[in-house]
């Protein structure tokens, strides 16, 4: 069953890089209680993913900010190696919070998994963005296929 406004993100970890290394994360932890702008990509630099959609929510952090937003979250089905190495190749400093769905647990439980191996990249998440607020789904955009439209940060700015 895929995730739908008005619904609670389910409960997972997902990885992210620190001063210390990788730190599990808990969903609860992450949305709780914060206005969070959540986006998800098929791979970590993957060509639409490195040349549009992250640099677009590192570009408009502070607009995205200036609505309200907390926290700025990218997440992938690729480790916390290659979320944080994307991160510092992408400038995404503080802006965006890079973190890993390795397993891609919170990916199922969100109901947006996708099967990439034509690709050879196996499962993976859609590419969709969301707006959470205190852990519930208020905007929900996903991607038909490889497009990228409803997705961006400029179409999510426009629904705050």
């Amino acid at each position: 069953m895929t995730i739908k406004v008005g619904d609670k993100l389910p409960d997972a970890v997902l990885m992210e890089m620190t001063g210390n290394g990788p730190e599990p994360r808990k969903t609860a932890d992450i949305f709780g209680g914060k206005t969070v702008a959540l986006f998800a990509v098929p791979g970590a630099f993957t060509p639409t993913c490195s040349a549009k959609h992250l640099p677009g929510f590192v570009e408009k952090s502070e607009a995205l900010h200036g609505k309200g937003v907390d926290d700025i979250v990218c997440t992938s089905v690729n480790d916390v190696f290659v979320m944080n190495a994307w991160g510092e190749s992408a400038n995404a400093g503080e802006k965006v919070r890079m973190m890993a769905d390795g397993n891609g647990d919170f990916t199922k439980a969100l109901g947006l998994e996708m099967d990439a191996s034509g690709f050879g990249m196996g499962e993976r998440s859609q590419r969709y963005s969301m707006l959470v607020k205190d852990g519930v789904v208020e905007q929900l955009n996903v991607e038909d296929g490889g497009e990228f439209k409803v997705s961006s940060a400029d179409y999510l700015l426009g629904q705050i």
